[in-house]
């Protein structure tokens, strides 16, 4: 149970006295009499049953009360402030910022978005795509949708997604490929930081394709158009790809896939999880993720 705190009226008089070490000026700025000032100081320190001010003739000083008690009611204001602040602007916004990886908003969440929108016309949604870790309060962001372990601390964490990883390429380039040894005369498409090539083929006892060559890209899409350009065959993530598949750009050569370490999260901060756009946001993504899977093509020899 929190003490009973002092009058706020008075901890402002003192902030404002405190800053200016002048009560006159400290009235200008609270646009109150130098007498509501001093009156309202005079309760706070009886309730305090300390001095907080040392009144000289022509000179005002913080007591060492006064000293150790100023940074701490300024710090409280100034948290005061930004919180009213930040309800406000949310408030006259009325929207949802979302901080997604830039891959999975054009590979996947771009494609879809268009029904939430219509399923939800008063809520303005805005995307930063981006693969740094958005701060929730200086960068403005309501969730955000990570790819990772799920292991986010301080945060409301909803598990969205598994991935598999598996190749595809044109359907084309399918046509010259009889079993995954063939992958030995393509060039092989990689993912900077996601590629497994090597764990993939070591699953299926294949030895003698190089996976240390072909392109490197830093962007997962850019591994998937690369597949759909027919300039080789990509590892790819099934949640970045499914599109591609389900309009036949492209296909699944081979039928083994195998399990990523990662899956996609919904993340956001726990204050935030009553909020009606965050509650109609996160039922709406596991809505599509279930009409994904049901309409998931299966693979193509």
């Amino acid at each position: 149970m929190r003490r009973r705190l002092p009058t706020l009226n008075g901890l402002r008089a003192f902030e404002a006295a405190a800053r200016y070490l002048s009560f006159t000026r400290a009235a200008q700025a609270l646009f109150v009499s130098q007498a509501a000032v001093s009156h309202q100081i005079k309760g706070l320190e009886e309730q305090l049953g300390v001095s907080l001010f040392r009144r000289q003739t022509r000179a005002l000083e913080l007591t060492d009360a006064g000293r150790r008690l100023y940074p701490k009611v300024q710090q409280a204001f100034d948290l005061l402030e930004e919180g009213v602040r930040d309800a406000k602007t949310r408030a006259e916004r009325q929207g949802l910022t979302i901080s997604v990886l830039p891959s999975f908003a054009s590979g996947w969440l771009v494609r879809r978005l268009g029904r939430f929108t219509a399923a939800h016309p008063a809520i303005q949604v805005r995307l930063n795509p981006t693969i740094q870790l958005a701060d929730f309060i200086t960068d403005d962001i309501d969730i955000g949708i990570r790819y990772g372990l799920g292991n986010y601390p301080d945060l409301h964490v909803q598990h969205l997604m598994n991935e598999d990883l598996f190749p595809v390429c044109s359907p084309p380039m399918a046509r010259s490929l009889n079993g995954p040894e063939d992958l030995a005369r393509v060039t092989l498409l990689h993912d900077d930081g996601h590629g497994q090539w090597s764990t993939w083929l070591e699953a299926l006892g294949v030895t003698e394709v190089d996976v240390s060559s072909g392109p490197v890209y830093t962007d997962s899409n850019m591994v998937i158009q690369a597949a759909i350009e027919g300039h080789g065959v990509a590892l790819a993530r099934s949640g970045l790809c499914r599109d591609a598949l389900a309009d036949g750009r492209l296909v699944q050569p081979f039928e083994y896939s195998m399990p990523s370490q990662f899956a996609y999260y919904l993340v956001y901060p726990k204050a935030y999880a009553q909020r009606p756009e965050v509650i109609a946001f996160g039922r709406w993504l596991l809505e599509e993720i279930e009409r994904d899977a049901a309409d998931m093509p299966e693979a193509t020899a």
